[in-house]
């Protein structure tokens, strides 16, 4: 749609912040208010309002999207939300590992095992490993234990996860990032070390570089997300 405002600013209201368009307050698509719970947030979306050009791209506007879905959608549903999570460490990708050849199984040792031997000590989270493509349940106490942390975050904090854990297939990474104990850059590549692996071997075309590229964008923005929530450092 073409661009209908000129100044964008934010202002305190209802114990968060709004973001304004020409003085008056963004809304939802489900015409709720875009109450945002700190200043670093509501500025990070005003930027993305106030960088648009002739035309408004909501596809530019990242953060915006996934304020829109807290507000709209996950805040009345933080069970849900936390079971939609929970089901990437039911599947963790850090649990399945390849057999052969011996240089991609050692890449997943030393890139997989210091996390989840992180998640053992942390939530005390016992991970089972499997070999191959076969599918392991894991223990109850094992999902319980990472259930455990998803409901401490709020709603905010949980979309982050949702998409870290979506980018990545694994609860396990998308943990490590939120807690703080890997940036979100570091997650992404030990996400991918068998699709390196084999861009390595056989080359990567120009379609899947743009892809890898906007995966990493997305987790990127998740990552800002969280921060600008807590008001930290990424």
């Amino acid at each position: 749609m073409k661009r209908f405002y000129k100044t964008v600013s934010i202002a305190p209201t209802d114990g968060g912040f709004a973001v304004l368009l020409d003085g008056k307050p963004v809304k939802t698509p489900s015409r709720h208010s875009l109450l945002l719970p700190t200043e670093r947030l509501a500025l990070a979306v005003a930027q993305e309002w106030r960088m648009q050009g002739d035309d408004v791209v909501a596809t530019s506007m990242p953060l915006l999207r996934l304020s829109n879905t807290v507000i709209d959608g996950v805040a009345a549903n933080r069970d849900g939300v936390i079971t939609a999570i929970l089901r990437f460490g039911e599947n963790d990708l850090l649990c399945y590992r390849a057999h052969q050849p011996p240089d991609l199984a050692q890449r997943q040792r030393e890139g997989w095992d210091p996390l989840l031997d992180w998640a053992r000590l942390r939530f005390s989270a016992r991970m089972i490993v499997a070999h191959g493509l076969n599918h392991v349940d894991q223990s109850p106490d094992a999902l319980a234990a990472l259930r455990e942390p998803l409901q401490d975050y709020d709603a905010f904090t949980l979309v982050g996860l949702h998409v870290i854990a979506s980018i990545t297939g694994s609860l396990i990474l998308a943990l490590a990032v939120a807690e703080g104990y890997i940036p979100g850059a570091y997650a992404f590549e030990l996400s991918r070390i068998d699709e390196t692996y084999q861009a390595e071997k056989w080359g990567e075309d120009a379609e899947a570089q743009k892809r890898t590229a906007a995966l990493a964008h997305e987790l990127d923005k998740a990552v800002e997300l969280i921060a600008a929530v807590r008001q930290e450092g990424r």
